[in-house]
């Protein structure tokens, strides 16, 4: 089933600003929520609907992208965990995500979800350039790289801790991470919960810090990564991967990683859109009398044949010889534009054959050739290939 539109689902647009965005999607959620609607499975799937368009939406990147190039832009990350729709969204990634707006208010005493233990800090997002060409683009690569980031402490697996008894429930918060508070107002008696300021939310303190990453949970290191990259990919292209950035603070989900495309230049083609293009050069004797040659291709080599009286600025077309568009069936060709080389340097007897043929009637430009002459651009000749 295609996926919903982001802004649709939040009833907001792409001019609502980042707290519009967030009012909507508390109204939403807070509708929706599993607590308000036990044992409701469509509920249930609006409520992880609404949440997966929040964390795009509300991602200032992720929110570009999905404005550039729709879901497509967003390859397998449309979502927590980048199961690629909302039934493979977890609930404990939307409350630990996004408790805030639930728990942190008024309405923290109604929902039990909103808040409750939470893990450690997020990792950040991690950033790096991906250079990609021609062949890989068009057929889509796994990529394997070596990246510098946080990885998870093998130590103490994430905990921070020395051991597990150096674990310990939060004094202040008793373990459950969060700190209730009632007070009294001319309205009768209003219940507040709020994240434990002593654990951050977490329930529980480190009374002995893991030795290796001094209570982080995580150190700098070294992983190598295997990409799979799908074809069609552009160049500025940005590609989010869920839960392959750096690690979190003690137990954190990881950041996403974020891959920006680098096109690398082709030795002999280049690229307008979709389609690919190559310059010709022939000779003069190759343009009047025709020839067959091989040009070169993405994949490989192909074999065109150039008729007698080619002009210059012709152009012909393989088709299906470009590149395919970003996860769809459309596929671009190949341009391939002749250029007539003329020679610089003559022997006499090269001149004085010249000579005799250019007073020769078929050597004489015609009225067709007055039209050629007309300034045309390059791709205003590619609409005469196409017939538009």
């Amino acid at each position: 089933m295609a996926k919903r539109d982001y802004y649709e689902i939040l009833s907001v647009t792409k001019s609502s600003a980042a707290d519009e965005i967030k009012k909507s999607y508390r109204k939403i959620a807070l509708q929706f929520h599993p607590d308000r609607n036990p044992g409701n499975k469509e509920a249930e799937e609006k409520f992880k609907e609404a949440a997966e368009a929040y964390e795009v939406l509300s991602n200032p990147d992720k929110r570009a992208q999905y404005d550039r190039f729709g879901h497509a832009g967003l390859g397998n990350n449309g979502g927590f965990g980048g199961q690629g729709g909302p039934g493979g969204m977890r609930m404990e990634d939307i409350f630990q995500n996004f408790g805030d707006i639930f728990g942190n208010d008024a309405f923290g005493g109604m929902f039990g979800g909103g808040g409750g233990r939470r893990q450690g800090t997020r990792g950040a997002n991690l950033r790096i350039k991906l250079k990609m060409d021609f062949t890989e683009i068009a057929n889509g690569a796994n990529k394997k790289i070596k990246v510098k980031k946080h990885i998870i402490c093998t130590q103490c697996t994430g905990s921070g801790a020395k051991d597990k008894g150096s674990i310990q429930a939060c004094p202040g918060c008793g373990g459950s991470g969060q700190v209730r508070r009632v007070t009294n107002t001319f309205l009768g008696q209003m219940q507040t919960v709020t994240t434990c300021p002593t654990c951050n939310g977490e329930g529980s303190t480190i009374t002995q810090k893991c030795s290796n990453c001094k209570g982080e949970g995580r150190v700098y290191g070294e992983e190598t990564l295997s990409l799979d990259i799908p074809a069609g990919v552009q160049d500025g292209m940005q590609l989010s991967m869920s839960g392959r950035g750096n690690a979190g603070e003690r137990g954190g989900p990881p950041g996403d990683l974020l891959l920006l495309v680098e096109e690398e230049k082709h030795e002999f083609l280049s690229r307008h859109d979709l389609d690919v293009v190559y310059q010709l050069h022939i000779s003069f004797p190759e343009a009047v009398l025709g020839m067959q040659t091989e040009v070169p291709t993405i994949d490989g080599k192909a074999k065109i044949k150039v008729p007698a009286g080619t002009q210059s600025g012709k152009i012909f077309r393989l088709k299906g010889k470009g590149f395919p568009a970003f996860q769809s069936y459309e596929k671009g060709d190949e341009l391939i534009e002749v250029n007539v080389w003329s020679p610089q340097n003559l022997t006499n007897e090269e001149k004085d054959l010249l000579e005799k043929l250019k007073n020769s009637p078929n050597f004489k430009p015609g009225p067709e050739a007055k039209q050629e002459r007309e300034e045309r651009g390059f791709f205003d000749k590619i609409k005469d290939v196409f017939g538009s």
